[in-house]
């Protein structure tokens, strides 16, 4: 039954596809985030649907009329600079055939995304995007928050198998990171019923956070909190508010999830974490001896071997630990520059939508949408520090949200001026 109501969605979707590479957009983004066919046990669940919708929405893309250019900028010169540097590490890495592997996942990731600068120019489009971003992981975030509960989070909660966000650490990022979007939703709407859906599903997928006992997501939660108190007028209020919620999370925790805490403290003793230190010296190591890094993938027990003299032989984690070592290790420094740009250029770019459309009654959104993003940074660039999601789509699709809301700002504030200038020659 699942099987059949994934190939409906994919038939429907792919109709409208061919219509408008729009659609192709949203349905590319429904099967890479929430991967529907995963749920499956029959035909549907190793069917090259995501490979299907890339050609029809690639061809659609190619004859459609609808794409509208958007102005260069800084970002996306950085942006563009990144994606060439990877092409060009790819050349001399370490494992190439792993390499090349590597770089056309990527790749195909990168490019409904890039799309989404051609096609996303309206508020209307925008928020459906952000819909589908929602309810994709909000469908895990929410399954998942009401397990913790039913179970009084005994047990881990995992994702999708064979997807992005298959491990409980990727699982929790990924929602934690969805969270603000579904606040900027429920501030849009003035339906009453959908406001409280909305709440209700965010407090949820908090809970499915908690429950996937992961470490970098709790890290990632401390952050939010010190920024939501930082930010708040009322700092008293926040900071009891945030009290209670930790004395209410402490008594009401597992054991099994208060010990994966407090084992951060005494990292020294714990595996995954000193693991995590060796693939840091490793990726350091290899970005200082080579300028183009290791390429895709070099995290082998043979580079180890080669890069880090300390290593040890039985150690059995080859995977970089974090976003930004992962950059590194992969790309060098001149990677891992351009990485941090983009996302430097992308808050300060959120920055100045947040300035030009504050509190105009047309535009607001565009600033309230900029606030959330930027939670949403802090939850990824915090979360993602012990955890090799690089090339993730979420965070890319935020990048590239900036960029429109950059694009509709300006062209709103250039509007205005025109207005204003009208007006002052009609008076002179």
């Amino acid at each position: 039954m699942r099987d059949i109501a994934v190939f409906i969605l994919f038939g429907i979707g792919l109709f409208y596809a061919m219509k408008n590479p729009y659609y192709g957009v949203l349905l590319w983004s429904l099967f890479n985030y929430m991967n529907p066919h995963r749920l499956t046990w029959g035909l549907a669940y190793d069917f090259p649907f995501v490979y299907i919708i890339a050609i029809v929405t690639i061809i659609s893309f190619v004859i459609s009329k609808e794409k509208r250019p958007i102005g260069m900028s800084g970002l996306l010169v950085v942006w563009i600079l990144f994606l060439i540097w990877m092409s060009i590490t790819t050349l001399f890495a370490l494992e190439p055939d792993s390499a090349i592997t590597q770089l056309t996942k990527v790749m195909k990731i990168q490019l409904p995304v890039l799309m989404t600068l051609f096609l996303f120019y309206s508020k209307e489009r925008i928020d459906q995007l952000i819909a589908v971003i929602v309810f994709s992981l909000g469908f895990y975030g929410v399954k998942g928050g009401i397990f913790t509960l039913a179970t009084g989070g005994g047990y881990i909660v995992w994702g999708p198998a064979g997807s992005f966000i298959q491990g409980n650490n990727e699982l929790a990022i990924a929602v934690l990171t969805a969270i603000p979007l579904v606040f900027y939703l429920r501030n849009q709407t003035k339906r009453i019923w959908l406001r409280r859906v909305l709440l209700a599903s965010a407090v949820l997928m908090l809970i499915s956070v908690v429950g996937t006992q992961s470490r970098g997501a709790f890290l990632a939660m401390l952050a939010l909190a010190v920024y939501f108190w930082w930010r708040s007028p009322k700092k008293m209020k926040w900071g009891m508010g945030l009290a209670i919620f930790a004395v209410i999370l402490l008594a009401s925790a597992p054991e099994t999830w208060k010990s994966r805490m407090e084992s951060i403290q005494n990292y020294e003793e714990d595996a995954s974490a000193m693991g995590r230190i060796r693939a840091w010296r490793f990726a350091t190591s290899l970005a200082n001896a080579r300028v183009t890094g290791g390429g895709f993938n070099p995290w082998t027990r043979e580079n180890y071997l080669a890069y880090t003299p300390s290593f040890n032989p039985e150690f059995r984690a080859y995977v970089a630990h974090s976003i930004y070592f992962s950059v590194l290790g992969e790309h060098g420094w001149i990677g891992l520059v351009l990485y941090l740009l983009i996302f430097m250029l992308t808050w300060r770019q959120l920055g100045l939508v947040i300035r030009r459309t504050r509190g105009d009654p047309g535009d607001g959104w565009m600033a309230d949408l900029a606030d959330m993003l930027k939670i949403s940074m802090i939850a990824y660039f915090v979360g993602g520090a012990f955890l090799s999601i690089s090339y993730f789509d979420l965070p890319w699709h935020l990048v590239a949200i900036s960029v429109l809301l950059g694009a509709l700002s300006r062209e709103r504030e250039t509007e205005k001026q025109r207005q204003s200038d009208r007006g002052f020659d009609n008076v002179h």
